[in-house]
């Protein structure tokens, strides 16, 4: 699973460059990477207490989706604050894996991966 939502999140980023380069300002789909740059964070905590063992995995994928899609600004800055927020937000509750952050992390995947393949879906030509 986290496989498949690494390898949809790379199609993600190549059509996100592609329609960021068109366009300036905000793109009809921010809000959907806000809410994707906040599961990265949750997944970027969770992942490591829960012995995921990918280092850097999330965070780097997070930098590449800034990378592509907001290299500065506004735009970059509300995702880098998603991310930290998600992030954060397990952070304060989860010291330890547990059965119901094994149960959030299955869950953000799967989001993460809808998310990945509706954007995609919608507006990849």
């Amino acid at each position: 699973m986290v496989k498949r939502i690494v390898a949809g999140f790379c199609l993600l980023l190549a059509l996100a460059g592609a329609v960021a380069a068109a366009e300036s300002g905000a793109a009809p789909y921010d809000r959907d990477l806000q809410r994707l740059a906040e599961i990265l964070g949750a997944l970027h905590y969770l992942r490591a207490i829960c012995g995921g063992n990918e280092g850097q995995q999330w965070r780097n994928e997070m930098q590449a989706l800034i990378d592509a899609e907001a290299p500065s600004g506004e735009r970059r800055d509300r995702m880098v604050a998603s991310f930290n927020r998600g992030y954060r937000g397990f952070q304060q509750t989860y010291r330890t894996c547990t059965p119901a952050a094994g149960v959030a992390i299955r869950r953000y995947l799967e989001e993460g991966a809808r998310i990945v393949r509706d954007v995609t879906a919608r507006y990849a030509n």
